[in-house]
């Protein structure tokens, strides 16, 4: 008799554990929820895109062969890229930097996808960094080519 109440006690402390462990999982955000996409305003959007397209066209590829802007563009992009491109932009989580890349290679579509961000992972850094510093990163990628 001693077993089977042991039993039962074991049996009830294995689903406690396994109800408690569901709830856990289903209570915890994803490991990547900061780099998600979110559901942007289309109107918001329009805007964003025209701006960006503007400032992208009045100068991404201005520092491009200047040294002393891509090496400040090598810090900002050591501070803000490398940790999904890695420092020599081989590209890790992100794609390799070095060759043609999906969204354009062009410093005006480089600039897009940083100021943007794109699908599947790639972070707007539009807010964070200015025209200046995006387009000295991109002075930057281009010295790696």
């Amino acid at each position: 008799m001693s077993g089977s109440g042991t039993s039962k006690k074991w049996l009830i402390i294995s689903f406690g554990i396994l109800v408690l462990t569901i709830v856990y999982v289903v209570m915890q955000p994803p490991r990547n929820s900061e780099i998600l996409p979110r559901k942007i305003d289309p109107e918001v959007m329009g805007v964003l895109e025209q701006s960006t397209e503007e400032q992208a066209a009045s100068g991404s590829g201005q520092y491009i062969g200047n040294p002393d802007a891509i090496a400040a563009g090598k810090a900002e992009y050591d501070a803000h890229c490398a940790a999904c491109h890695l420092s020599d932009a081989r590209g890790a989580i992100g794609p390799n930097l070095r060759k043609r890349l999906k969204f354009g290679s062009t410093p005006e579509k480089i600039y897009e996808s940083i100021a943007l961000g794109r699908p599947a992972g790639m972070p707007a850094f539009g807010k964070k960094l200015n025209d200046e510093k995006i387009s000295k990163i991109i002075a930057f990628i281009e010295s790696l080519r």
